[in-house]
């Protein structure tokens, strides 16, 4: 194997492990804008604490 195709692979590993790095990236931030939009507005130190004691 020559240096320029062991170069060609090396390339072509990396673009693969940036798209999988970005595509896991994306789906954390739309994770997280789907929790922001579900809860808008909520405290996270007061969430959980109803007032409805049993």
């Amino acid at each position: 194997m020559s240096k320029s195709e062991q170069a060609a692979q090396r390339e072509q590993r990396l673009a693969a492990k940036l798209r999988e790095n970005l595509k896991r990236r994306k789906g954390q931030l739309k994770a997280r804008a789907d929790a922001d939009t579900r809860s808008p507005g909520i405290d996270p130190a007061v969430q959980g604490q109803t007032g409805n004691k049993p």
